[in-house]
């Protein structure tokens, strides 16, 4: 349900061991209420030292999605700056899902220490908080247009089933079952003989004479040859060391011819 609108009422009764932040003098605390952007401060309790008591109410308007407020705890000081003493947060399920929280809150140093505790007595009207919503419910259902009627479709007319038509000869049910002739049996073996054996085959096989033995030709008698071949003109092998070589014949020379005759070089001019 929306709370948007919807009055708080909140009373600060006091607080109860509080953080001493003073060490001659008693301190002088107040508390200031935070929600959203609306900050409200009770009246300082002068020498109120760890145990103040305030007894003071305040009035919050709600808004839809905060569900929660701070509380801040001060010590008033009249030369220099207040001294932070605790703060802490107030959830606000409990007294908006039965109208009515008197818890007190612990508050918390700015290094996660106690600090002490506040007691705030809380209260919201819950049954202006159901009108609301039924009259908003009563508005929507009144503002509401009804859906347009669709026509309902016309019936479809189905036709009748066709009657089976009336076998023309119908062969009545005698109970015996038809005699159905019997299977003829298997052939009987052929009167043709088997296959003959190897042994009666009627075809006749012939021999081929085995081939003649023949031996290789002999050797020729000028196998192998001579190698390598001689060179041109000179026995083989070379004569030993220091034996010239037999002359060739003078019909074969192994110099080429000799030049025209006459006198080489020609003579100068």
């Amino acid at each position: 349900m929306s709370i948007h609108g919807l009055i708080l009422e909140v009373r600060v009764t006091g607080c109860r061991k509080l953080r001493d932040t003073e060490f001659f003098t008693r301190q002088d605390p107040y508390v200031v209420l935070e929600y959203a952007t609306t900050k409200l401060r009770t009246r300082t309790c002068t020498d109120g030292g760890r145990n103040p008591t305030f007894d003071e109410k305040f009035h919050i308007p709600l808004i839809e999605g905060l569900r929660e407020l701070n509380v801040v705890v001060w010590n008033s000081n009249t030369l220099t700056h207040d001294d932070f003493i605790g703060s802490g947060r107030v959830y606000l399920h409990k007294v908006l899902a039965n109208g009515y929280d008197d818890s007190s809150w612990p508050l918390q140093t700015r290094n996660m220490r106690s600090a002490g505790e506040v007691k705030l007595i809380m209260h919201v009207d819950v049954s202006a908080m159901k009108n609301k919503m039924g009259r908003s419910i009563g508005a929507a259902s009144t503002h509401s247009v009804p859906p347009p009627s669709m026509p309902a479709p016309a019936p479809v007319p189905i036709p009748a089933p066709a009657a089976a038509p009336a076998l023309a000869s119908a062969v009545p049910y005698t109970g015996v079952p038809p005699s159905y002739p019997p299977a003829p049996a298997y052939p009987a073996a052929s009167a043709y003989s088997a296959y003959p054996t190897p042994s009666q085959s009627p075809y006749t096989t012939t021999e081929y004479p085995p081939p003649p033995q023949q031996a290789y030709p002999p050797p020729s008698a000028g196998y192998p040859p001579s190698y390598p071949p001689q060179p041109y003109g000179q026995p083989y092998p070379p004569q030993p060391y220091g034996q010239p070589y037999p002359l060739p014949p003078e019909a074969q020379s192994p110099y080429p011819p000799a030049p025209y005759p006459g006198t080489y070089p020609p003579r100068p001019y």
